[in-house]
């Protein structure tokens, strides 16, 4: 187990701290996930997820295997998780109670695939793989431009939601849209400062009318958006001010944003929807 102190978390437009370390100073705390009730930390170390009080305290471990386990999401309901395993080879989806016990297996294809939502209703769970694209996306071959699906949660068939790129996706609090990041070509993620015709941007898409629209333009990167409660704002990671901060939005004038976290030299990294 791990004492938690000086964590901070990067979690729609909270940035929490809460007590990290214990023993042995644990570094590389990733992957944070804040609960719907704001309550609960879920991170990734050294493989496995843990859970950890918003208060701080001891970090219970919820899987310990030897395999490798990150990005966890949460249900809508703060009943269940959602995460990313390589137990059996490649990065399949599973789903688990928050309170622990038997991971389900959802998916089982050979490419690696990764979850980032649940939907609304908490009966799916979407995610990003490489299975079948539309012909007319292929620009060059790469395992890097993946498409956005949909599993149920007990399990079940696969159903293809989106053939073009669609990462941490997210769905508005009224279930009528998504919102996600694109991806353009390969660039490493984590790439500092990086202006090119392949830096991604923010994007959202209408369900209903099966309609895609642009929300970002700044050159550099922009990218892990969540709606707010309203459906209308968002927050977002972008380098345009320097380093990566949140920055919010929103539909209505996309053109126009606020910075809410002023970070100098050191970026806020992960940005992830809490409910």
């Amino acid at each position: 187990m791990l004492r938690i102190k000086n964590f901070i978390l990067c979690s729609l437009f909270l940035i929490a701290t809460v007590p990290i370390l214990a023993q042995e100073n644990p570094l590389w705390l990733r992957y944070p996930a804040i609960s719907p009730d704001g309550q609960t930390i879920l991170f990734n170390y050294q493989g496995d997820i843990f859970k950890v009080s918003a208060k701080g305290g001891i970090a219970v471990p919820i899987t310990i295997s030897d395999s490798y386990e990150y990005n966890a999401v949460w249900s809508r309901d703060g009943k269940k998780i959602a995460f990313a395993s390589d137990r059996f080879g490649n990065f399949d989806v599973f789903v688990m109670p928050i309170e622990g016990g038997e991971a389900k297996r959802l998916t089982f294809h050979s490419s690696n695939e990764v979850p980032s939502s649940f939907t609304p209703d908490n009966q799916n769970i979407i995610f990003d793989g490489l299975r079948q694209d539309l012909h007319t996306n292929v620009q060059f071959p790469t395992g890097t431009l993946t498409e956005l699906y949909s599993v149920p949660v007990n399990g079940g068939r696969v159903s293809q939601i989106l053939t073009s790129p669609a990462l941490d996706a997210t769905f508005s609090p009224d279930g009528k849209k998504l919102i996600f990041h694109d991806r353009k070509g390969y660039e490493n993620i984590w790439r500092k400062h990086h202006k090119s015709s392949v830096t991604r941007d923010v994007w959202a898409y209408d369900l209903k009318d099966k309609k895609y629209i642009q929300l970002s333009t700044f050159e550099g990167e922009d990218r892990n958006p969540v709606f707010d409660s309203n459906n209308n704002d968002f927050y977002y990671l972008t380098e345009e001010s320097g380093t990566f901060n949140v920055h919010k939005s929103s539909l209505n004038n996309p053109s126009s944003n606020t910075a809410i976290t002023n970070f100098k030299k050191k970026p806020c990294k992960v940005f992830k929807q809490s409910k």
